[in-house]
């Protein structure tokens, strides 16, 4: 994967070679989620799956490089904690649960994340395969759903989808951590939401009402100007600005699914974003509104189904994690060598009977990157 220039860190600041996240939606793909099964053999199993990850892409991918194979592999907050320990990313928990006044945006289980992508789903249906085998009796499924493009990149209702995704450095910058977390450095955060729709209700709608719904027209995806366009339209409510005007970004690889002899429609979200608060905030004007109650049309016709966060390490790190954390040593180096001011500092407070408050607040994070909304 060839990954645009680093422009986001320091001369002197290198960031490892991340994982595709800024890969094409695909022409199809798989989204798989699972849990890790108990025991420490199944431990064991998981972290060798990681040091191999890339290699298994090669090895399929390789049979047609054309078709343009690509795997992320996301890591969630509880299997961190259960395989890795400390340090953990400075932005990884779980996925926060939303209840609004009418829609609700469940938490669900998930240690493990497989996005494959590929112009074509045998690519697809091989890798995925080939990762079950490895993971054999080590994991347990979640979730699993098919993805396809359909037609020119349209979800199942109707409408074109991933028309404001950033392109270039600008996706690099808004998805692939920087100096803020320099022992992740090349990671990213992943979002991910199984929405079913119901068609019959959608379909009833005339097509001005859906443009409304939606924010933009539905032949030509030109969005709809400010002046008509509402409030509650799904495009207005996930516009993230900055105090300056700038959209703050993610990328989506979302694709549509179905199973027509069951009725069943759907979307996969997966939203990557460099700090996930980006991508809760505009969850959070989707489920609860903005203000509180305008909450997203689309979801009168949308059901969120799942919800899980996901860690991306770099491609370097999550090789290196089949051998456990290697930050764990760094760390405990560090501590043992801070440990003497430390006992020095706490007597100093204990003697001035003040309290050391100062070291519970969190280090400042770098923002989020923005763009100038067109």
């Amino acid at each position: 994967m060839n990954t645009p220039d680093a422009s986001h860190a320091s001369s002197s600041f290198s960031i490892p070679q991340p994982q595709a996240v800024t890969a094409g939606a695909g022409g199809a793909a798989h989204y798989v989620v699972l849990n890790i099964a108990p025991g420490e053999e199944a431990e064991n199993a998981v972290r060798a799956f990681f040091g191999n990850a890339a290699g298994l892409r090669r090895s399929v991918g390789h049979r047609d490089d054309a078709r343009q194979l690509n795997l992320v592999v996301g890591i969630g907050s509880d299997a961190w904690d259960r395989l890795f320990g400390s340090p953990r990313p400075a932005h990884l928990h779980p996925f926060k649960e939303l209840r609004g006044a009418k829609h609700h945006a469940p938490a669900t289980p998930g240690d493990l994340l497989l996005h494959v992508r590929a112009d074509t789903v045998d690519m697809c249906q091989e890798l995925v395969m080939q990762a079950m085998r490895a993971l054999d009796g080590a994991v347990q499924p979640v979730d699993e759903v098919h993805g396809f493009r359909y037609f020119d990149a349209r979800s199942m209702v109707g409408f074109v989808d991933g028309t404001e995704n950033p392109e270039g450095q600008e996706a690099f910058e808004a998805t692939v951590i920087g100096e803020e977390d320099p022992d992740f450095a090349g990671g990213s955060y992943v979002i991910v939401q199984k929405y079913l729709h119901d068609m019959k209700a959608w379909n009833a709608l005339t097509t001005e009402e859906q443009e409304r719904v939606m924010g933009r027209t539905k032949a030509d995806d030109i969005e709809l100007p400010d002046e008509v366009k509402p409030a509650n339209s799904h495009v207005a409510l996930n516009v993230v600005e900055d105090e300056d005007g700038n959209e703050m970004a993610i990328l989506r690889g979302n694709l549509p699914f179905a199973t027509p002899s069951r009725g069943e429609y759907g979307t996969y979200f997966i939203g990557y974003a460099r700090n996930p608060a980006v991508t809760e905030l505009m969850l959070t004007n989707m489920f609860i509104g903005r203000p509180e109650g305008n909450y997203d049309r689309l979801l009168d016709y949308s059901t969120a189904v799942t919800g899980t966060l996901f860690f991306v390490p770099s491609e370097p790190l999550l090789e290196a994690l089949a051998e456990g954390n290697p930050l764990a040593d760094e760390a405990s180096a560090g501590d043992a060598a801070a440990a003497p001011a430390d006992a020095a500092a706490a007597a100093d407070t204990a003697a001035s009977g003040a309290l050391a408050i100062g070291s519970l607040k969190g280090q400042p994070q770098e923002p989020p990157p923005a763009r100038k909304r067109g």
